[in-house]
């Protein structure tokens, strides 16, 4: 017996319509105001505390959360045009795109109410950043097979390990980082992980970067050396973070970051074909619209999902998984269908700046939120296969 995955249709309130006027409107002022250029890669490579301060104060980070805590208590699918605007045009978010999408709404849910109240306003007025530590350099994406500890001590917990691929780290407030701190037990190796606050200035914690192909420098490698905590950094049960992570992890996979990191390149091959493409250039453009409006749809009820308080860890899986490969597939497909000649005159980055950079930042996609073999894993088990 199989069992089903399914997304079903979400139409946006006028609410949400309102707040897309609202965001568009904020960007256009940006835009001529020359705070940041159009442009692929701007948004999760581009990194500008202004920036977030600036989308503090319009109300456009946390806003979910509860207004005792500085959100908004807007709806997840107002927060999705938010996000989808931002991201369609590039704009440099990264500086606070961990802490609202994935780490305030873990706090929200588990951290002790002093830690609550004392980081999660900083966070909505976009002057607090975080970067989360999960993956391992002997465990990759396996995150059951974590090896990094923490212990309890007379100061709180003491933390020994390593963390890599950690996006940010070296320009970031906090980290939430995945240690052990019980051994796995025989029958359930998610046993013994918990989630820990950790003050990226705190003595012992030493961060290396790890550049990538386009020669920047997003990744790190953070190395604990008794690093010690207060016990209340511990954010919820002791041991049992598998649940918390899993949670996290729906947050992080499935918003439309996870197809929009490439889609200049599409932009920018709709203007090679000007005003009169080829029937195949046509076709392509077309099947290429077709797949990434069904992402955006499968994203799109998602983010209804979760407005009903669901924590839907296989769909969002599948969307990281099916936006992945379409948006490391975009750059060759392009250049595939890319007719001969000059790019239109405009203010991007012409065509084939656009596809060089895309075709360089496409490999690490796949290790951003899991990798495929994890994924792929999650949707089988979802399906019943395993």
């Amino acid at each position: 017996m199989t069992g089903t995955i399914s997304f079903d249709p979400v139409s946006l309130p006028p609410q949400a319509d309102a707040m897309r006027s609202r965001v568009r409107d904020f960007i256009k002022r940006e835009i001529d105001a020359g705070t940041f250029e159009p442009g692929l890669g701007p948004g999760l490579n581009r990194h500008s505390p202004e920036f977030s301060r600036k989308c503090g104060a319009q109300g456009f980070i946390g806003m979910t959360w509860p207004k005792e805590y500085g959100g908004h208590q807007h709806s997840f699918l107002e927060r999705y045009v938010v996000t989808e605007e931002l991201l369609a045009v590039g704009a440099p978010v990264w500086a606070h795109w961990v802490a609202d999408r994935q780490s305030g709404p873990v706090l929200l849910r588990y951290a002790d109410e002093e830690i609550r109240r004392a980081i999660l306003p900083k966070i909505v007025r976009g002057e607090c950043y975080f970067c989360i530590g999960m993956s391992e350099p002997d465990s990759g994406s396996d995150l059951f097979a974590a090896r990094s500890t923490a212990q309890r001590c007379d100061d709180g917990w003491r933390i020994n390990g390593r963390k890599i691929w950690t996006s940010n780290a070296h320009r970031s407030d906090y980290m939430i980082a995945l240690l052990r701190t019980s051994p796995a037990s025989e029958d359930n190796r998610r046993h013994g992980l918990s989630q820990f606050l950790i003050h990226m200035q705190t003595p012992g914690i030493s961060v290396t970067p790890i550049y990538n192909m386009t020669g920047n420098h997003d990744f790190n490698e953070v190395v604990f050396d008794d690093v010690v905590v207060p016990e209340n950094h511990l954010i919820g049960e002791a041991d049992m973070a598998w649940k918390q992570a899993t949670s996290e992890l729906a947050y992080e996979r499935s918003g439309p970051e996870r197809f929009l990191e490439t889609i200049y390149v599409l932009y920018e091959l709709v203007d090679l074909a000007a005003a009169n493409p080829g029937e195949r250039l046509t076709e392509g453009i077309g099947r290429l619209v077709a797949q990434l409006t069904t992402l955006r749809n499968m994203s799109l009820s998602v983010a209804g999902m979760l407005e009903a308080g669901e924590l839907p860890e296989i769909e969002s899986a599948l969307v990281k998984e099916l936006g992945t490969n379409w948006e490391q597939a975009l750059p060759g497909r392009a250049r595939d269908l890319a007719p001969a000649g000059q790019p239109a005159p405009g203010n991007r980055m012409n065509f084939d700046q656009t596809l060089a950079y895309a075709t360089l930042i496409a490999p690490k996609l796949t290790i951003q939120g899991g990798t495929r073999e994890i994924l792929r894993g999650i949707i089988a088990r979802g399906l019943g296969l395993r």
